[in-house]
Order: C-alpha cells, then sequence, then structure tokens
C-alpha cells in the first residue's frame, strides 16, 4: 500500500462521529444537524430539464478537456462576474466539482524530490492537507488572524519555508471563517509567488454567498486589478453551492495556460472526464445569473434573522461571504459544547479544532464551532433558539 495513506488525518465528521459515539440526544426535539455544508435549497427546475434533455449523450464518451460551448459558457461567467478575459480553449478547463480538482492539481503540481512545501490556510478545508501529504509534499499551516477578520497571516511563514514551497492554497471566501481576501493581501501573496516561484491555487467555491453589496474579490481579478498576468495562478470554482447542484459534481478551473495545458495531461490518465449530461446542465447553469440572485437573497434573510439570534449568546459576526458562521464559544471548549449541545437540544455544529491544526503551540479552530446555515430558514431559526437556551442553562448557577 501507499505508504503515504497513513499520513492522513481522520476527516473532521469522522472524529465528530466519535465525539457523538453513544449519546442518545434528546428524544422529544428533532434533529437539526448545522454540522455539514452541504446545500439544501432546492435545485432550480431548468438545470433539471437541462440534464434530463442530455440523457442521449450517455451514449458517447466525453473529452477531458470537455465541450467548447462549455468552455466558453464559463469564460462568459468569468467575464461578467469578474471582467476578465480569457482565452477558453487555454485557460478554462471544466472539472468534477472542486474537491477533486484542488486535489489533482496538487499531484500535478508538486515535485516530490525537492522537498516539497505546501502551505494551507489555518484553519482550513481538509482536502488541502490530504491532497499535500498524498503528494509528498509537507503542509504548513498559516494561520488566520482573528483580530484582522480572520486573515492569513503570511508574515507568520518563515522565510525557510518559502523558499521550500511549491504550491499556496487560498480560501477566499474562506471556510469556516467567510473572509474574503483584500487585495493588499493578494498583493502580498503574488509578491511572495514571483520571489520564490511556488504556484496559487485559490479556491473560491463560496464567492456567489455574499452579504454586502460588493462581490468577493477572486483571485484572478486581483491579479488583472495589479497589472498582473495569470502566471502560476489557478482560480477553482463550483456549482454546488451557486446553483445548489452539488450532486452534479461540476466546476471549472481557470487561470496559468501553461499549469492547466499540464494539468489537462494528469486528467487525461486520470479519469477526469466530465459526462455529457453533466456538462449540458453546466452550460444552462453558468448561463444564468437569475437563480444566483434569488439564491444569494435566501441566504441574506436567513443570516439577517439568525444571526442577531446566536450573537446574543456566542461571540460571532456576520461573515463577508459563505454560508458558515465561525463562532467562539463560552467557556472555550468546543468538542465540549457540540457535545453537549447535541446531547441536551439535538443540535449538531462541528467543533472548530476540527477544521485546523496545531501551529505554534495553538490551534486557532479550539474554542470556536462552525454552523453550516443550509437549510431552510424556520429550522435555522429553531436551531438558534435552542443554541441561545443551551448557552443560557450552562451559564446558570
Amino acid at each position: 500500500m501507499n505508504p503515504l495513506l497513513a499520513k492522513l488525518q481522520p476527516y473532521p465528521f469522522e472524529r465528530l462521529r466519535k465525539l457523538f459515539a453513544g449519546i442518545t440526544p434528546n428524544p422529544e426535539l428533532r434533529p437539526i444537524s448545522l454540522g455539514i455544508g452541504e446545500p439544501k435549497h432546492p435545485t432550480p427546475p431548468f438545470i433539471q430539464q437541462a440534464l434530463m434533455g442530455a440523457l442521449p449523450g450517455l451514449a458517447v464518451y466525453p473529452a477531458t478537456a470537455g465541450e467548447p460551448a462549455l468552455r466558453a459558457a464559463c469564460a462568459g461567467w468569468l467575464q461578467r462576474r469578474y471582467g476578465l478575459q480569457v482565452d477558453a480553449s487555454t485557460q478554462v478547463l471544466p472539472v468534477n466539482g472542486s474537491r477533486e480538482a484542488l486535489f489533482a492539481f496538487a499531484q500535478t503540481v508538486v515535485d516530490a524530490t525537492r522537498d516539497a512545501v505546501v502551505v494551507c490556510p489555518n484553519p482550513f478545508y481538509q482536502i488541502y492537507e490530504g491532497a499535500a501529504l498524498l503528494a509528498g509534499a509537507t503542509p504548513w499551516y498559516a494561520p488566520s488572524d482573528p483580530a484582522r477578520n480572520f486573515a492569513i497571516d503570511w508574515d507568520s511563514v518563515p522565510a525557510e519555508v518559502w523558499a521550500r514551497t511549491q504550491l499556496v492554497f487560498v480560501c477566499s471566501p474562506g471556510n469556516p471563517t467567510g473572509a474574503v481576501m483584500p487585495l493588499e493581501e493578494w498583493r502580498k501573496l503574488f509578491a511572495l509567488s514571483d520571489r520564490h516561484g511556488f504556484v496559487i491555487a485559490s479556491d473560491e467555491c463560496y464567492s456567489e454567498i455574499y452579504f454586502r453589496d460588493e462581490p468577493p474579490l477572486g483571485g484572478l481579478e486581483a491579479a488583472a486589478r495589479l497589472g498582473r498576468g495569470f502566471e502560476r495562478l489557478v482560480a477553482f470554482t463550483s456549482l454546488s453551492k451557486r446553483s445548489n447542484v452539488p450532486g452534479l459534481r461540476s466546476g471549472f478551473v481557470a487561470g496559468d495556460a501553461a499549469l492547466l495545458k499540464q494539468f489537462l495531461l494528469y486528467r487525461t490518465y486520470h479519469g477526469g472526464a466530465m459526462s455529457p449530461v453533466v456538462q449540458a446542465a453546466s452550460i444552462a447553469a453558468w448561463s444564468d445569473e437569475a437563480h444566483v440572485s434569488d439564491n444569494r437573497s435566501l441566504y441574506r434573510r436567513k443570516f439577517a434573522e439568525v444571526t442577531p439570534v446566536l450573537a446574543s449568546v456566542l461571540d460571532l459576526r456576520l461573515p463577508d461571504a459563505s454560508f458558515y458562521l465561525w463562532a467562539a464559544v463560552p467557556g472555550g471548549d468546543d468538542e465540549a459544547f457540540a457535545r453537549d449541545l447535541f446531547a441536551q437540544y439535538n443540535v449538531t455544529v462541528l467543533p472548530g479544532s476540527y477544521l485546523a491544526r496545531e501551529s505554534a503551540g495553538t490551534n486557532p479552530g479550539w474554542g470556536r464551532i462552525r454552523m453550516a446555515l443550509v437549510a431552510d430558514t424556520a429550522e435555522c431559526a429553531e436551531a438558534a433558539q435552542r443554541i441561545v437556551q443551551f448557552v443560557q442553562s450552562r451559564s446558570k448557577p
């Protein structure tokens, strides 16, 4: 067996199952889960219809590069959303969801013969760590700073680590913090990439769920604003959250044409072609913005109702974007908070320490919980009321 498999850590939800083992939650309350970031809003009917109408496509093998019409739809979305002009044939590549693409990209980029380092945000999406480890690299965890809206502290990475770094994962809007990386942070990261030659993988799958008038800045957009090309930069995006189709497994990557040429080669051997049926539904989804605006409005109303309720008992604030609330809990023990909340009020949240690693003697997720407000407003509001009651019951002498 591949010995690198032994380096993988249990996934957060596996750890959560162990935390809850042997607990019988309050049977008088129906279960409500805020634990998993799986969109629950309905899939738009027109996407379903496009999928069904393309079923004859199951009779042919798809090309790994995707149909020209799909690449054109992705490029068109980049132009409308970010004002970017890209070559659909060389700077865009469809992928089967951003998760598998993030993993596969690391296998393409990392040269494990050179003592490679992959820098990840901390807390982070665990695929970054697993991708680094299975590529033969060493992960380095750059902590987020609560005092700066959870901005990543790039200055905390030592120069000798940057010298070995081959790949940096960026998540903006962030999971779990919801923080959006501002232009000056991009300027700093680009300068570091220019100096050390590492590649930047910008995970932007939450970019269309935001709570302020100005949409989140994207990595390619930041490069364009700074007068740069897309050298050593690839952005990853997905339809899962934007269009409420997590089961479709559809997204695309865009950026550095030289990197995408090699990534396409890797995916050709890896078997990364997208089904023609999925491609047809994806073209329909990327070509429509009305359903995205409606979806965003649902989240805005939900967060406007739920956030103040939870803020009355937890240390949290409305995020820049994404569908998570990242809250500090009273008492500071995130595992105990999640376990007791589940047992007493049948509400599931994810301990923040499960989404981070200890670095410089501290785990930046410790004492926090992540709540995914993905269910309908009524269910999320009920969960919020239960959490308030739980916190208040714990504070009684």
